[in-house]
């Protein structure tokens, strides 16, 4: 019987995926940054579900008992991964809006903003922890937090509006929770395309219009 020359032949093919033997050490803290943001991108590209221990160490090209090994446990790096990607769009928004000076540009902005269709994997991220936050406190608690971050972005947008004499709204907190309720469940829909994002914008500047006593068509484009 003929003897195979090359060495590896016989050895067992590499599944993919799975972690080169002889992994690299690294510095913990890049190697704990290294998951961290695998676990963020696969929530981004194939959803919060998606945040599993086999799935994030195929992702960062490590064993999941090395995954194990520098997080407490998958439902923190859920919530975690969660607050980084809201977190981060809440952070890039208002960096957008320091283009504007007028209360009322910045509103209009901020409404074209959080409706772009190009928002819909941070969307759908929404949409998974709503759902997998009934069975996960720490989710929950995240989901929490960064809607009570957004509805103070938002009060601070409409009360800056009234001290500008732009806005009339005699809540200016409840005229902030509408806002953010009604992108949210506008976004929900789109994620099924059940409306275009020109109609939702519409929706939404009309209805913003009346709570803040601006002219009919003052936020459309």
């Amino acid at each position: 019987m003929a003897v195979s020359r090359n060495p590896s032949a016989s050895l067992p093919a590499k599944r993919p995926g799975t972690p080169a033997r002889g992994t690299a050490r690294k510095d913990p803290g890049q190697r704990a940054a290294e998951i961290r943001a695998a676990a963020r991108e696969l929530a981004l590209t194939e959803g919060l579900p998606a945040v599993t221990l086999r799935g994030v160490a195929a992702r960062a090209g490590v064993t999941p008992g090395l995954v194990g090994h520098y997080v407490t446990g998958m439902d923190a790096l859920v919530a975690e991964a969660f607050t980084a990607i809201t977190g981060e769009e809440l952070d890039e928004i208002r960096a957008q809006l320091e283009a504007h000076a007028d209360p009322v540009e910045r509103l209009r902005a901020l409404i074209g903003t959080m409706l772009d269709d190009r928002r819909r994997d941070v969307t759908a991220v929404w949409v998974d922890a709503w759902s997998m936050g009934r069975r996960s406190e720490l989710l929950a608690g995240a989901v929490r937090a960064q809607m009570d971050a957004w509805q103070e972005f938002a009060h601070s947008e409409i009360a800056a509006g009234i001290g500008a004499g732009r806005f009339s709204a005699p809540d200016p907190d409840a005229a902030a929770w509408q806002l953010i309720g009604m992108v949210d469940g506008l976004n929900a829909q789109a994620l099924v395309r059940y409306r275009d994002s020109a109609s939702r914008g519409w929706l939404l500047a009309r209805a913003l219009e009346g709570e803040l006593g601006l002219t009919p068509g003052t936020l459309q484009d």
